[in-house]
């Protein structure tokens, strides 16, 4: 059970942003319809105007526990909470898990006296729930063996910017049924998307996650299709998006990979069923010559850079909506169960 927490000056509102009731971001799940269009509309809107959000966090802190290696999510979280007068710290957790030397309950007691807001990125998803279970402060799932959601968020706010409506739109993921297509899916699903998944038999998405995205499906009019052929889903799409056949953790099943994965290759040949106006999609690191060619990844239909700069605009606007009623890094003496 969390403690009762002192309450500090809270983050100024923005306009037209409905404040959320989420607590932590473990899980996209963790998000109503509403509360991912808040995230969208205020990336949105600090993307437009950067400068009026200096001081938004200033006096907050952050600390990153990564036991994977980053580029972009680790900058994009260390230049938001700068942009936005706070202050990160880097826990480099590559060498050994988080709680290799202590137990996730001490960690999460400790840090939530001396920070605002955690960020995670581990193998395990169960690291993330129970640091959530334990922290009283907000805790952010930055990747983890089953979902992405900051990186999904980042993707549909550009499709949201490139595109509008996002009801119209119909993203093809095609590839493994991995933690970035999981929240492809659970992302979709809450937009009122249309999102199609192509994967080889025995790399499917997993089953609690399918269900979770059709289950909010039935409430915002998504439709939402699983597939084996990467035609089929590709057909008439206004994106496609793949990412690495392997993921982190799986690089010694890589050479096993490439023949399972090859028809489901974006070249040009499979790019060219997706709508004329179609953007590739990719988080990033892409195997070029694998999941993806270069006359693909470096065409003018290529958005893989667009993606990453919004994972900056995005995190920013997660980071003021968790903050938002002033998070406090004092829990009360005692308060614990």
């Amino acid at each position: 059970m969390r403690g009762q927490v002192v309450e500090r000056t809270p983050v100024a509102p923005v306009p037209g942003i409905s404040k959320p009731a989420m607590r932590d971001l473990v899980s996209t799940r963790d998000l109503s319809p509403t509360e991912v269009r808040s995230v969208l509309d205020l990336a949105a809107v600090v993307k437009a105007r950067p400068s009026d959000f200096r001081r938004t966090l200033e006096g907050k802190q952050l600390v990153m526990f990564f036991e994977k290696p980053s580029l972009r999510t680790r900058l994009t979280f260390e230049a938001g909470m700068a942009s936005l007068g706070g202050t990160a710290f880097f826990m480099d957790q590559t060498g050994g898990r988080i709680d290799a030397r202590e137990s996730l309950h001490d960690i999460a007691h400790n840090v939530e006296r001396w920070v605002d807001v955690m960020v995670l990125r581990t193998f395990a998803h169960s690291t993330v729930e129970e640091m959530a279970a334990h922290a009283s402060i907000p805790v952010i799932n930055a990747l983890s063996d089953l979902e992405h959601p900051c990186q999904a968020l980042a993707d549909y706010s550009v499709l949201q910017e490139r595109f509008g409506n996002l009801k119209n739109v119909t993203l093809a993921y095609v590839g493994d049924g991995n933690n970035v297509a999981h929240s492809l899916l659970l992302t979709g699903a809450l937009l009122g998307s249309r999102v199609r998944v192509a994967t080889p038999k025995g790399y499917e998405l997993n089953g609690e996650i399918v269900q979770a995205a059709e289950e909010i499906a039935k409430e915002t009019g998504a439709t939402l299709e699983l597939l084996s052929d990467p035609q089929r889903a590709v057909a008439g799409a206004d994106a496609v998006y793949t990412d690495a056949w392997a993921s982190m953790g799986q690089e010694h099943e890589s050479q096993a990979r490439v023949p399972i994965f090859q028809p489901y290759q974006v070249n040009e040949k499979l790019m060219a069923r997706a709508a004329s106006h179609a953007v590739f999609m990719h988080c990033l690191p892409a195997h070029r010559g694998q999941e993806v060619t270069d006359s693909i990844m470096d065409s003018p239909q290529s958005v893989i850079f667009d993606q990453a700069e919004g994972r900056l605009h995005v995190q920013k606007a997660i980071l003021m909506l968790l903050l938002w009623g002033g998070a406090s890094r004092f829990p009360v003496r005692g308060a614990h169960a």
